[in-house]
């Protein structure tokens, strides 16, 4: 039987009681972590991706996602250009929302604001949906690229360079076999004082990686390196998330697709910002000539 995913707004609350939980704001990655612990989703739930063939962002990220849309056009939330959430006066006052009463007042105003065109499940557009659409977009393409259009090699490269851009010095490719997965190693400097040694691996994946992965991960760098780092292009269990900091052992970084394809934004690495210039008429100046 496939599971069920929650929908939206049934997202709604528990999106709510996550950043109380968080203080009152947190990242996109602090809510959802802090939703799938709360709500106990199973890992079959988590898994499921919204578009395997385009992106590693899972439904409930997804669906996350049109929750936060719509509670911030309720005015249970506010964001900075930061990413981080926030719950508003309102959403203090009112901890609890009724979700089709939310759905309905957010549809009304944008009816009413001829803002609105009909989208699938029948939500309609508001700001914020919009500007996941178009963040979506260029991520499945560069997805798409990392998984299917370069090699292994290759990506251990683009993960070499990643690390130089990001501070790192010696950063250097082993990729040995028989090594336990360790595909390269390098040394993070801090603030130009302290430096630790870091062992990475790098996995081109569509789907999630698990626990006994990281547990090999962290078996090949014990007594090798102070910290681990491991990068993919898919996303990490829960259960691997839990093991990469389970208390005693040594720590492991953990970077997804989505995460990697925002660094590589922030550092123009393969992904360019590129602004439209838009040119606007004015017919009342040239009637006024």
């Amino acid at each position: 039987m496939k599971p069920r995913i929650p929908t939206f707004d049934e997202l709604m609350n528990p999106l709510l009681s996550a950043l109380r939980d968080l203080g009152g704001s947190g990242s996109i990655d602090e809510i959802y972590d802090k939703v799938i612990s709360n709500e106990r989703f199973p890992e079959d739930v988590v898994n499921i991706i919204h578009n395997p063939e385009k992106s590693t962002l899972t439904e409930v990220a997804y669906r996350l996602a049109w929750a936060r849309s719509y509670l911030k056009q309720f005015g249970h939330l506010e964001n900075s250009k930061r990413g981080v959430w926030v719950l508003t006066q309102q959403a203090h006052d009112t901890p609890t929302v009724n979700p089709r009463e939310v759905v309905g007042r957010v549809r009304e105003e944008y009816q009413r604001n001829r803002k609105t065109e009909q989208l699938e499940d029948g939500m309609g557009e508001i700001p914020e949906a919009k500007e996941l659409a178009q963040e979506s977009t260029w991520v499945e393409e560069l997805h798409r690229i990392l998984t299917k259009e370069i090699s292994a090699e290759q990506f251990e490269r683009l993960a070499q360079r990643l690390l130089r851009e990001s501070g790192f010095v010696q950063v250097e490719v082993t990729g040995r076999t028989g090594d336990g997965g360790i595909d390269g190693k390098g040394i993070a400097r801090l603030h130009g004082f302290m430096s630790f040694h870091v062992i990475f691996q790098c996995k081109k994946y569509q789907g999630s990686v698990g626990a006994g992965e990281i547990r090999d991960f962290r078996g090949a760098m014990v007594g090798r390196a102070d910290k681990g780092l491991f990068i993919t292009t898919g996303t990490f269990t829960p259960a691997a998330v839990k093991e990469a900091t389970r208390d005693g052992a040594p720590p492991i970084d953990l970077v997804d697709g989505d995460q990697l394809a925002q660094k590589l934004k922030e550092l123009s690495l393969g992904v360019r910002t590129e602004l439209v210039e838009s040119v606007a008429i004015d017919s009342d100046w040239f009637k006024a000539i």
